[in-house]
This record gives C-alpha cells, structure tokens and sequence, in this order.
C-alpha cells in the first residue's frame, strides 16, 4: 500500500512565521483588553482561531459572563482583518526551506500535496495567493478550519482533502506539522505516518509528548520517510 497524500500544515510548517501569527492575534485580544504574552499563545495556533480565542478568554477572563459568542466574533474578525492585511501586502512572506522542492517532488511521484490550517479561508487563500502556489502548480488541496464542522485536531479536514482525492483509507495519508494538534488530527484521522516538524512552534522534545511516529528539521526528510518506510511497510512479514 502506497502515500497516496500529504497533508502540510502552513505557518510554521511550510511558510515561514516569525511569530506574524501569534502577534497578530495578541493585537486582536489587546484591542478588547486582554494582554497575553506570546509564550502562552503560540501552542495554541494549531487550532480552529475562534476555538484559540475561546481558550485564551477562558484563562484571561474571570468573569466567564462575559465571553459570549459576539465577543470571540468580534476579536476573530479583528484578527483575520490583520492577518489577510499581512499576508497580503507585508514583504517578508516566504516558504520555509525546500518546501516547494519537496512538494514538487511528491508531486513527481504520484502523490497529492495537500494543505490545511488553523486559519478560515480567506486567509488561506492569501497566503497560497501571495506565494502562487497554485500557479506553480504545487498543490492539490486547501482546506480551511470554517469549510468544515469542526478544525483540529478532528479528522474532518483531512477527511475533505480524501474525498475530493478519492482516497478511501486513512492509511494511505501522511500529516505533517509544528503543533500538538497537528499531531493529534493525524493521529485521530488514523494516518500512515504522522510527522511533527520543528521549524515552528514546538521544540522536539514539545512535539515528543504527543508520540509523532517521526519527528524532523527539515521538511525534505519527509521525501526520505515516505521513500524508505512505506516500502518497508509494503512487506510481506
């Protein structure tokens, strides 16, 4: 049985963040009144940003009356205002190291290139817009964490990309990405290979906590894992 897909994380994982996400969502929760540090927010982007802002509020907030639904909107809103203006317009936007290189490679060989995120669409959409992904032809998929019911670490954006990939078997998948939840969703969509890869917000040993069956530095290694253990795997005991 062959990798039929990859899913890749993006901030973090195959664009480059210097901290542009957590900052901008430390803005977004300042201009409501709440001041968190950085280190408290970055294990959080993995996830859905309206389920973040939820967590954050829940930690910051001591009167729980207060955090309703039109509040967590209102600092979402403000926040992919921010980061579409980022992601947009800002100079310093690129890929992590020979991350276009391996998805060419994938590619080359058979294998879908998909993408899927913590972030709604529309800031999706221009992040692959602005780094022309498509145009060159780089990938097949892109999911956002609003086009499905609920966003990591549930299986439901992985399960999108299979179906549109006409991809029955979870086993046929490999998850790579920089968080915790970007673990657990390839874990609880039951994938091949789940990869945790330490160019963002989590160190080796933050990422060994939550049992990755590889952990790299580089993304081109994950060519190297596909290559040697799906082989592997194929043999008959």
């Amino acid at each position: 049985m062959s990798v039929k897909l990859v899913v890749f994380d993006l901030a973090g994982t195959t664009v480059k963040d210097n901290n542009d996400v957590s900052k901008a969502f430390q803005s977004a929760l300042k201009k409501y009144g709440y001041s968190v540090p950085l280190d408290l927010i970055n294990p959080i982007m993995g996830y859905e940003k309206t389920e973040a802002i939820t967590k954050m509020l829940h930690t910051h907030e001591p009167d729980a009356s207060k955090i309703t639904d039109s509040l967590v909107r209102d600092i979402h809103t403000t926040f992919v205002r921010e980061m579409i203006d980022h992601y947009s317009f800002a100079g310093t936007i690129e890929s992590l190291p020979d991350v276009e290189e391996t998805f060419a490679a994938l590619r080359e060989m058979g294998i879908q290139v998909g993408i899927n995120t913590g972030f709604s669409r529309d800031i999706a959409d221009a992040i692959i817009n602005r780094l022309q992904w498509r145009e060159k032809d780089l990938i097949d998929h892109l999911v956002g964490s609003d086009e499905v019911p609920q966003g990591r670490p549930f299986p439901f954006m992985i399960e999108k990309m299979m179906k549109e990939g006409n991809i029955a078997d979870a086993n046929d998948v490999v998850k790579v990405g920089d968080t915790e939840v970007d673990v657990r969703e390839g874990q609880n969509t039951g994938c091949r290979f789940v990869i945790g890869v330490t160019t963002g917000a989590f160190s080796r040993e933050g990422l060994e906590t939550y049992h990755p069956t590889h952990i790299i530095d580089n993304i081109a290694e994950v060519l190297e894992i596909i290559k040697s253990k799906a082989d592997a795997t194929d043999e008959p005991s």
